[in-house]
């Protein structure tokens, strides 16, 4: 498959190597992340585009948040081993995004834009730092601003 990311490359690698090693936890989750970006590089192939890196930041932070809600949803049902499961998922996966920008980052971001419009912000992260931050945590800064 024909691709820009070497991160999508990354995960394939560790799949192979987490089935060698009979690591259930990976075993479980990176299948996951894998045929995700194998559909978006399909559809974004008939749009004469290739998967990047960014591309594979948001389906894992995406990944990352269904990780979250289906945990919550077990440890209300008081099933804290598949809890713990997917949180192990969560935290594995999450390992494979760049360093998120803080509160105190965002915020200077924001102030060194001319417009500070919230869709000119906005735009400004997603163009910029996707993957790299929380757009609900840079709206909700904003917002306070």
């Amino acid at each position: 498959m024909d691709t820009n990311s070497e991160l999508f490359n990354t995960l394939k690698k560790e799949n192979m190597q987490a089935l060698k090693d009979k690591d259930m936890m990976k075993r479980g989750i990176l299948p996951v992340v894998i045929n995700k970006c194998m559909q978006q590089s399909i559809e974004l192939k008939a749009a004469s585009l290739e998967l990047t890196d960014n591309d594979v930041y948001q389906i894992i932070s995406k990944t990352q948040k269904e990780l979250s809600d289906e945990a919550e949803l077990f440890k209300k049902a008081g099933r804290d081993e598949k809890y713990n499961e997917l949180m192990d998922q969560h935290k594995y996966i999450g390992g494979f995004l760049p360093k998120q920008l803080s509160e105190d980052e965002i915020k200077d971001i924001i102030n060194s834009l001319d417009d500070k419009s919230i869709p000119n912000v906005m735009k400004h992260f997603k163009a910029n730092y996707q993957g790299k931050c929380d757009m609900k945590l840079v709206n909700s800064i904003l917002k306070s601003m």
